[in-house]
C-alpha cells in the first residue's frame, strides 16, 4: 500500500482561523515577532502570548540547520503550512511516502485555559484540516485536536473528525491539571474505540504552569523536560492504571520521543506488576494497543528482539519542524541503516502505523 510517515506536522498560520465561524472571530489569535527575530513567531490568545510559538525559518535558516545536524530537513514555508498542499504531496513523492498523518504544532503547548477560546480553536483547526484532506485526496490524514476542557464539544468534534478525514485524536501526557488517566477522558476514550480512533500522545505538554517553569537558566526551551519526559510517565500511568483493560480495543501512540526509554518503562511495571503466579507476557506492549514511534538513533534490533516485538515500532519524519527530531529521509535511512531485515522494516514504516492509525491495509 505504501509508505506512511507516522509523525508529521502543520505549522499553524493565519489561514488556519479563516475556519473560525463568524460568532468566533473574537477568539483569532494574532502573531507577534520580536523585533531582528527570523525563525519564529509568537501566537498571542487571550491576551497573552501562548501555544507553540509559529516556525518562519527562511530558506537559508533550514539549510544551515540541516548542515549543523547532518540530516535531511529542507522544506519550504509553503508546504510546511500547507499553503501549497500540491508542493507537499510533491515532497512526499521524493520522499517516497504515501500518506502522512499530521500532528499540529501550536497546540503542543496550551493554548487557553477558557473553554469557550478552547472550542473556537480546535473546531478551525480540524474544519481547516478537513479541507486540507479533500486537497490532498486522502493522502494527508490527520489527528482531532479536541476541546479537553468541554468533553460535550470534544465528543461533537470528535464526529466530525470522523467523518472528515481525522485519523485519532491528538492529546499531550497532560492536559492542564488532569493525567492521561484521569476517568475524566473515559467518555473520549469509549468512544475513541467505538469509531476504531487511536489517541495519539505526542510530546507535548498541556499543563501552562509546567511549561512556564522547565525553562533553562539563560530562558531558553528546555523541551525535554517540558515535553519528552512526560510521555515516559504517561506510558508507565496507562499500563499502570489498567486503562487498556478498561477500553481493550483503544490504541495509544507514543510520538516523536524515541523508543529507547521504552524498556526502562517495561522494566518498572515488570518490578511491580510480576507476581509468583504471574507474569506480565513478554509482548504485553502490543497485547495493549500500545504503538512507539523510533528515531534513527534508537538501537531498533535490539528494542524488537527484547520488549517491543515486531509490531509495535513506527517511525516519522517530523516534517514541518527543524529540530533534534526532524529527518525527512527517515523512512529510507532506516532501511539502509542495517540491523533489520527489509519484513521488519516494512513493518515499521508501513503495516504498524497502518494498523495504528487506522488506515487501508
Amino acid at each position: 500500500m505504501g509508505w506512511v510517515d507516522a509523525d508529521a506536522h502543520v505549522v499553524e498560520s493565519p489561514l488556519t482561523w479563516e475556519y473560525l465561524l463568524p460568532s468566533e472571530q473574537k477568539f483569532r489569535p494574532q502573531l507577534f515577532k520580536p523585533e531582528g527575530e527570523t525563525q519564529k513567531a509568537h501566537w498571542v490568545i487571550d491576551g497573552k502570548i501562548r501555544g507553540l510559538f509559529r516556525f518562519t525559518f527562511s530558506a537559508e535558516d533550514v539549510t544551515q540547520k540541516s548542515e549543523q545536524f547532518g540530516r535531511n530537513m529542507t522544506t519550504t514555508m509553503a508546504t510546511r503550512d500547507l499553503a501549497d498542499v500540491a508542493g507537499r504531496i510533491r515532497h512526499m513523492d521524493e520522499l517516497g511516502i504515501d500518506v502522512q498523518v499530521i500532528y499540529p504544532s501550536i497546540f503542543l503547548d496550551p493554548c487557553t485555559d477558557r473553554p469557550d477560546t478552547d472550542v473556537a480553536l480546535c473546531g478551525a483547526y480540524n474544519r481547516w484540516m478537513s479541507d486540507v484532506w479533500k486537497q490532498s485526496r486522502g493522502r494527508l490524514r490527520w489527528m482531532a485536536t479536541l476541546p479537553l476542557l468541554s468533553m460535550p464539544d470534544a465528543l461533537d468534534q470528535l464526529k466530525f473528525a470522523k467523518e472528515n478525514g481525522g485519523c485519532g485524536v491528538f492529546m499531550r501526557p497532560i492536559e492542564g491539571s488532569r493525567q492521561i488517566s484521569d476517568p475524566y477522558f473515559f467518555p473520549l476514550y469509549e468512544q475513541a474505540q467505538n469509531i476504531n480512533f487511536c489517541i495519539g500522545l505526542h510530546q507535548a505538554n498541556g499543563s501552562a504552569a509546567a511549561v512556564d517553569m522547565m525553562v533553562n537558566p539563560d530562558g531558553s526551551r528546555d523541551f525535554f523536560n517540558q515535553y519528552r519526559i512526560f510521555n515516559v510517565g504517561a506510558l508507565f500511568r496507562i499500563l499502570n492504571c489498567g486503562i487498556p483493560k478498561m477500553f481493550p480495543r483503544l490504541r495509544f501512540g507514543f510520538i516523536e520521543t524515541a523508543a529507547s526509554w521504552v524498556p526502562w518503562v517495561v522494566y518498572e511495571l515488570r518490578r511491580r506488576l510480576d507476581t509468583v503466579n504471574h507474569k506480565l507476557p513478554n509482548d504485553f506492549l502490543e497485547r495493549s494497543g500500545i504503538f512507539v514511534t523510533c528515531q534513527i538513533g534508537d538501537d531498533v534490533p535490539y528494542l524488537i528482539k527484547n520488549c517491543m516485538g515486531e509490531n509495535t515500532l513506527m517511525i516519522g519524519t517530523d516534517y514541518g519542524h527543524a529540530d533534534s527530531s526532524t529527518e525527512l529521509d527517515a523512512l529510507t535511512t532506516l532501511k539502509e541503516s542495517g540491523g533489520i531485515t527489509s519484513q521488519m522494516h516494512k513493518k515499521i514504516v508501513e503495516d504498524n502505523p497502518r494498523a495504528f492509525y487506522g488506515l487501508a491495509q
